[in-house]
C-alpha cells in the first residue's frame, strides 16, 4: 500500500488493489485523529525531539530545507507521525509513501519531480528500497537531481534534469540492512526508543481525550504498563478497552475496568500477548531453554521470520527475557525470576493464563 499525503489539501489517496474496505477508511480514520500536529503534542522522544527543534529553526533561519533525515528503530514508535509533526512545524507538505510501493524506475521518478521547493517525502521501509531505485536516489539527495538517459544503442545519451530542494525523511524498522551509501546521504541520523509507562499513561489520556473516553488515572496506567512500550499499542488497547468497559462499567475506564479488559484480551501484567508466551514456551520447553535458532522459533511457531525478528522479539530483548547469542535464541535468568521459574520445565504452567 502507498500512502501519499498532502497537508495544504488535506488530503489522502491510498493506492491498494487489495484492500479499500471501509474498515481500511476507519481505520485511517483513527490514526489521523490522534495524530499529534505540533511537538508540544508530541509525546515521548524528548532528547530527539529537542535536537530536531533546534535543527528546524536552523533551517528556516537559513530559509533552506532540513538535512535528509532517517529515523529507525522498533514499528510503532511513530517515526510517521514524526515526519508530519516535522512538515507542521516546517510549514510544508508533506508526501508519503513505502518502499515496497517503489517497485519501478517511474514511481521514484514521477515522486521525485511531483516535488516542490521545501516539500518533505517520507519513506517507509526504506531498507526494502531496490537496487534501481536505490542509485536514483543518490543524486536527487546529494546534488538535487535525477540522472536519465534517452535514446538507444549510438544515439544513447545521458541528460541530468534539476529537482527542487527538499527533504527526504526515512523510517526503518532494520538499519542495519541499509547500503552504506544511502546511509551516509542522510545528514540526521536518530534512533527511536521504547516508551516509558509515564510517557504511554499520557499517550492514553490524550488519545482517550480526543474520543471523549472516560478514563481515570490509574486506568490509564493500567493499560500503559501492557503496552509493549509503544504508542500503536498502546492507542489499539484503548479502543478494545473501551468497548468492553461500555457492556461492563457504564463507559468508564478505571484500574479494575482496565485490568479486567487485558486478562480477556489476554495480555499479562508484562504486555506479553499469546505469541510471546508461546515463544517463551516453545524455547524453554521444547528447547531446554535453548540455544536455539530464529528459522526453527518461526517454523515452530507458523510465523514469518522477519515477524519474529521485527514484532516480537524487540521487546522481549529490551525487557530481558531473551538473549540473543551466535548459536541462536536463549532464555534469561531474569526471565525465569519475573516468572518464579525454578525449573525451566516449569515454565509452560507458569504461562497459563
Amino acid at each position: 500500500m502507498a500512502i501519499i499525503s498532502d497537508d495544504d489539501n488535506k488530503q489522502i489517496k491510498i493506492k491498494n488493489e487489495d484492500t479499500t474496505s471501509s474498515q481500511t477508511t476507519y481505520d485511517m480514520s483513527f490514526e489521523n485523529n490522534i495524530r499529534p500536529k505540533k511537538f508540544e503534542e508530541y509525546v515521548g522522544q524528548s532528547a530527539l525531539k529537542s535536537t530536531l527543534k533546534i535543527s528546524i529553526e536552523a533551517a528556516k533561519r537559513r530559509e533552506l530545507p532540513l538535512d535528509h533525515i532517517l529515523f529507525y528503530g522498533p514499528p510503532g514508535l511513530g517515526k510517521t507521525t514524526l515526519a508530519s509533526v516535522i512538515a507542521n512545524e516546517m510549514n510544508t507538505n508533506i508526501k508519503i509513501t513505502s518502499a515496497p510501493a517503489l517497485e519501478r524506475p517511474r514511481d521514484i521518478i514521477g515522486l521525485l519531480m511531483s516535488l516542490k521547493a521545501g516539500d518533505i517525502l517520507f519513506i517507509d521501509e526504506i531498507h526494502r528500497l531496490n537496487k534501481i531505485s536505490e542509485e536514483i536516489l543518490y543524486p536527487a539527495m546529494e546534488d538535487f537531481s535525477l540522472d536519465m538517459t534517452t535514446g538507444k544503442s549510438q544515439t544513447l545519451k545521458s541528460i541530468r534534469i534539476p529537482l527542487p530542494k527538499f527533504t527526504l525523511i526515512g523510517a526503518t524498522t532494520k538499519a542495519g540492512a541499509l547500503s552504506g551509501p544511502l546511509r551516509d546521504r542522510f545528514g540526521i541520523i536518530h534512533r527511536l526508543e521504547f516508551y516509558t509507562d509515564d510517557e504511554l499513561t499520557s499517550v492514553i489520556k490524550r488519545t482517550a481525550q480526543i474520543l471523549e473516553i472516560d478514563i481515570k488515572e490509574e486506568g490509564a496506567k493500567a493499560i500503559a504498563k501492557r503496552s509493549r512500550g509503544t504508542p500503536r499499542i498502546a492507542n489499539r488497547l484503548v479502543k478494545r478497552v473501551r468497548d468492553f468497559a461500555i457492556v461492563k462499567s457504564d463507559g468508564i475506564i478505571d484500574e479494575n475496568t482496565a485490568n479486567k479488559a487485558l486478562d480477556i484480551l489476554q495480555i499479562d501484567k508484562f504486555g506479553l500477548d499469546n505469541t510471546d508466551r508461546s515463544l517463551l514456551n516453545l524455547i524453554a520447553e521444547k528447547y531446554n531453554g535453548g540455544p536455539v535458532g530464529i528459522e526453527t522459533i518461526a517454523t515452530a511457531l507458523g510465523e514469518d521470520v522477519k515477524t519474529i525478528e521485527d514484532v516480537y522479539e524487540p521487546y522481549l530483548v529490551q525487557k530481558g527475557f531473551i538473549q540473543r547469542t551466535p548459536r541462536g535464541r536463549k532464555l534469561t535468568p531474569f526471565a525465569c525470576k519475573c516468572f518464579n521459574i525454578k525449573n525451566i520445565n516449569d515454565l509452560q504452567q507458569t504461562f497459563e493464563f
